[in-house]
């Protein structure tokens, strides 16, 4: 393979486009059922956006964070109508004195090229 070859080969995939869309998520604090003993107030938030940026403007509870993260892929996706995940947004924290309870939004619905990510 010439070098000539290589470059032509790495044209022809920069020129694929987009491929996937995802959208920006935020989760925000919904509720807090119980008393609130890691700090945290309705209205906290954080973001991820361009697929795994996270943004997090303040304080947010590490346990709490841990709880909605395996759900987060799955909310940047569309999802089949009748999916489950496409109707749930609330994720609740592990902690049972707190029953602090979060709310995942969508946001932008953002074009990418999967060959950026992985």
């Amino acid at each position: 393979m010439t070098d000539e070859t290589v470059g032509d080969a790495d044209s022809r995939e920069a020129d694929a486009g987009d491929d996937m869309e995802l959208y920006d998520i935020t989760v925000v604090v919904d509720r807090i059922e119980g008393r609130s003993v890691c700090g945290m107030h309705v209205g906290d938030s954080f973001d991820v956006v361009n697929s795994s940026q996270l943004t997090i403007p303040g304080h947010f509870c590490l346990y709490a964070l841990q709880a909605v993260l395996p759900m987060i892929p799955a909310k940047q996706r569309k999802l089949p109508d009748g999916d489950w995940l496409e109707r749930d947004s609330l994720v609740a924290c592990p902690d049972p004195e707190e029953r602090l309870i979060m709310r995942i939004e969508r946001g932008a619905l953002c074009p990418m090229r999967s060959g950026d990510l992985t």
